[in-house]
């Protein structure tokens, strides 16, 4: 039992004292132009950020998804912001998505929509790993989702490695 708990450890330890794996993110994509990651590799040393679920503005409550998740993203960003981050940096996302009162199913091309006018775009490459789910509602009246993310930035020691 010990040396199982000693080897995942181990397993870290060598991989952050390894200079050809240290500071850097990789992501895997199925194909070249999927949406989503497959996955998201940080290797050691990183700064992480979690954000806890973003629902629209109060103003953007009354709009389709698609304008809520506008409204979502944008307080992601800012809030990604004040940490010294962007959108880039984000590593995994979940959104929650409730029915859309009209057809009672999520409106998923909507949320895909926004999200992929920032994320796998010229401007910002980057994409996260991400799940997306129905939810039966949210804690906000006449939210259609909420979306929490997950950030890494690779940080450098003193010597700047």
């Amino acid at each position: 039992m010990r040396s199982a708990l000693l080897a995942p450890a181990l397993l870290l330890a060598l991989a952050a004292a390894s200079p050809a794996a240290a500071h850097r993110i990789t992501r895997v994509y199925k194909t070249p132009t999927t949406p989503i990651a497959q996955a998201v590799v940080v290797e050691a040393p990183a700064t992480f950020v979690f954000l806890s679920g973003v629902l629209p503005a109060p103003e953007a409550m009354k709009g389709n998804t698609e304008a809520q998740a506008v409204s979502v993203l944008d307080q992601i960003e800012a809030a990604l912001k004040a940490q010294k981050m962007d959108l880039g940096d984000v590593v995994m996302m979940r959104a929650y998505l409730a029915a859309d009162p009209a057809t009672g199913k999520m409106d998923f091309a909507g949320w895909q929509a926004a999200y992929t006018k920032r994320f796998g775009t010229a401007a910002q490459p980057d994409r996260p790993s991400r799940s997306t789910v129905q939810v039966s509602a949210l804690a906000a009246a006449g939210a259609l989702l909420e979306v929490e993310v997950e950030a890494a930035r690779v940080t450098h020691d003193a010597k700047g490695h």
